[in-house]
């Protein structure tokens, strides 16, 4: 059993602590060491056993989006034939693990909540395909949706894809209407109040962050200072689409996601920032389990709800 810093038993409940042992008895802590192929099949058993299921009347249909010399699988979820928006949905895993069977029930639950379509990306992965390779799927899947207004969901990696994609496309006609970013990385500072407080937090700790972006960078030396790669380095966060941007407490990534919203507020965007006390990075599993992840999801889902139907979420 890992140790931790005595202040987390203070800071995080029981319920969750039975979440983090049982995550932690599929994907080890130090799951970092495994080989790649080693990480990927441990996530995928761990995914599979916190998978809750698709709710009943949600439609489900896998396709692929066809480019030059490759194909983006799609898994397109719908409950109501007349949806009122596109959710487009970009799982976390570090850029290194995770697909379309890994929050397959999330995104079901999302479309059942919200009764948008919904539709989740399997951008390609590091190594075999560093960045931007990742980027280049996002945004063309992005510029795919036409017909409903467009919101974008992720959380962790996909969050930060979320950021790019909203960069890239601001200003356009079939710009996303909305983003709900949760627990995103977004290359901040690595001495911000939050990477230092929780370096070795359960979940993620800093030392984990550093290898993922250092995998997905592919080995370039430049890579974080791009902004597509690291969204808090960019100059300009006008026009970006309304957001919010949701960290858990005990997360070195916490403060990514109040940085991002401070600045789209500051360039005259609208943005909120909700920081949810005592989760850990990874809750999404635990939202049939833990109180305050239960909590949570359903912010994210009236944050959703709203967004797409060009609504302000005021009160979450």
């Amino acid at each position: 059993m890992t140790a931790y810093d005595p202040k987390y038993d203070l800071l995080i409940d029981a319920q969750t602590w039975e979440f983090i042992r049982e995550t932690e008895s599929w994907y080890p802590p130090d799951a970092v060491g495994l080989t790649i192929a080693e990480q990927r099949g441990v996530y995928n058993k761990m995914c599979a056993a916190f998978n809750a299921g698709r709710p009943q009347g949600v439609v489900v249909q896998d396709r692929v989006l066809q480019q030059v010399d490759h194909g983006i699988p799609l898994r397109h979820y719908r409950c109501a034939p007349d949806a009122a928006a596109q959710v487009l949905y970009f799982h976390g895993g570090g850029f290194v693990v995770g697909g379309l069977d890994s929050h397959d029930d999330v995104c079901a639950e999302i479309c059942a909540g919200t009764g948008f379509d919904v539709t989740s990306v399997d951008y390609r992965l590091s190594p075999e395909h560093p960045f931007p390779q990742d980027i280049d799927d996002a945004l063309a899947a992005a510029l795919a949706q036409t017909g409903k207004p467009l919101v974008l969901v992720g959380d962790s990696a996909g969050a930060n894809l979320c950021a790019s994609v909203a960069a890239a496309m601001r200003g356009a006609s079939n710009a996303p209407k909305g983003q709900v970013l949760i627990y995103p990385g977004f290359g901040g500072p690595k001495t911000s109040d939050s990477m230092r407080a929780h370096a070795h937090a359960p979940m993620l700790t800093a030392a984990d962050v550093a290898f993922y972006a250092t995998i997905r960078s592919g080995g370039g030396a430049n890579a974080d200072a791009d902004p597509r790669f690291s969204p808090l380095r960019a100059h300009d966060f006008a026009g970006l689409p309304p957001t919010v941007a949701i960290s858990a407490e005990c997360d070195p990534l916490a403060d990514d996601a109040a940085l991002y919203a401070q600045a789209v507020f500051a360039a005259g965007g609208r943005a909120l920032h909700l920081r949810e006390v005592g989760l850990v990075h990874g809750y999404l599993r635990a939202r049939h389990r833990v109180d305050r992840a239960a909590a949570s999801f359903a912010r994210i889902i009236a944050a959703i709800s709203a967004l797409g139907k060009g609504q302000w979420p005021e009160v979450l």
